[in-house]
Parts: structure tokens; C-alpha cells; sequence
């Protein structure tokens, strides 16, 4: 689980450069309680041993998989 205080300052690396998706692009929502999802930019980062990996690339490598799809527990970055 994730602190909820870290989670309101968290940012997509992604969106938060968006200039299209109003004052504060990049929001983070917390699901399954392993995963971080943009809604505006679709990356979807794990939290692995409690550490939210906000990699791009491993954002990118999960953009497509549905929400119902992602792995719990995700799997560790190395995969």
C-alpha cells in the first residue's frame, strides 16, 4: 500500500507535460493496491516492495494491458 500523502504529490513522468488535460495533468489513481494508472497518458506503473517503479519504459510496457488485466503482485521490474 502506498502513503496516500505520496500519492497526491506523485505524477505521471508522462502526462505531467501534457498542456491539453487542464491544471494538474498526470494524476495518479491507486488500484489493486500494487498499481499507479494516469488516466490522461493510459501508463500504468507497479509498486514493488512498496517503491512505485515511475519508470517510462515500464509505464510503456503496460499501456495496453486493461486495468482487470494488470498482474498482482506485479511482477519485479527485472521481468
Amino acid at each position: 500500500m502506498i502513503n496516500q500523502d505520496l500519492l497526491e504529490i506523485l505524477r505521471c513522468p508522462v502526462a505531467v507535460h501534457y498542456t491539453d488535460k487542464g491544471d494538474d495533468p498526470g494524476r495518479l489513481e491507486l488500484v489493486h493496491d500494487t498499481w499507479l494508472v494516469c488516466a490522461d497518458s493510459n501508463m500504468k506503473y507497479p509498486i514493488v516492495d512498496g517503491i512505485p517503479v515511475m519508470l517510462i519504459e515500464v509505464g510503456e510496457k503496460y499501456k495496453d494491458v486493461a486495468v482487470e488485466d494488470l498482474p498482482v503482485p506485479p511482477p519485479s521490474i527485472d521481468e
